[in-house]
C-alpha cells in the first residue's frame, strides 16, 4: 500500500515556480532518545531504591510510572514527526497537500490568479498564521514553522505568485 507520504504531487509536466516540504521540527534523534531514556530509568530506578530502603515501598512504583508516561510521551511526539505539509506553484495551479502523522491527506487547489496570500504579524514576534485565500476558500499552510520561518515562506510564496501572475513562459497547455 502507497503512503500518502510517498506521492506528493503527479509529475504533469508544467513548470514548478515554487515547491517546499515542510515537517515538524525534531531535535532528538533516535539514539539521543535511547540515552536520555537510560538515563531518566537509571536515576529513577536509583531514586526509587533510596524509598525502597526507606520503607516507602509506594513511591518506588511512581519513579517507574514517570518513566513510563515519559517513554509514551515522547513516542507520540516521534509519531507525530511523521507529517507533512507539500506546497507546489505553477503558471495555472497552486497546490497545498497536508499529511498528517497517520497518513490522512488533505489536497487543496487553487487558480494562482485568484490566489492570494493572508499573513497576521506582530512586531515583537513575528508571523503568527499564514494562509492561501482563493475566492472563499482559505487553506493554513506552515503549520509546522515558527514564526521567523513564516516569515520567510510568506516571502517567497509572495514572490512565486507574483511571478505567476506577471506571467510565466508555459510549455503544457
Amino acid at each position: 500500500m502507497t503512503q500518502a507520504n510517498d506521492q506528493p504531487f503527479p509529475e504533469d509536466g508544467e513548470p514548478t515556480v515554487f515547491a517546499t516540504v515542510m515537517a515538524p521540527h525534531r531535535s532528538l534523534s533516535a539514539r539521543g532518545f535511547l540515552i536520555f531514556m537510560l538515563a531518566i530509568g537509571g536515576l529513577s530506578l536509583a531514586s526509587g531504591f533510596y524509598f525502597l530502603s526507606l520503607g516507602a515501598w509506594p513511591i518506588f512504583g511512581f519513579f517507574g510510572l514517570d518513566v513510563v508516561l515519559l517513554y509514551f510521551a515522547f513516542r507520540a511526539n516521534f509519531r507525530a514527526a511523521a507529517a507533512r505539509e507539500y506546497i507546489r506553484v505553477t503558471p495555472s495551479l497552486v497546490q497545498v497537500r497536508q499529511v498528517s502523522a497517520r497518513g490522512e491527506a488533505k489536497e487543496a487547489r487553487m487558480n494562482p490568479f485568484f490566489t492570494r496570500l493572508k499573513r497576521r504579524d506582530m512586531e515583537e514576534i513575528g508571523t503568527l498564521d499564514l494562509s492561501l485565500v482563493s475566492r472563499e476558500r482559505q487553506v493554513p499552510v506552515g503549520i509546522h514553522l515558527g514564526p521567523w520561518q513564516k516569515a520567510e515562506l510568506a516571502d517567497d510564496l509572495g514572490d512565486a505568485l507574483g511571478q505567476v501572475k506577471r506571467g510565466v513562459t508555459r510549455t503544457v497547455f
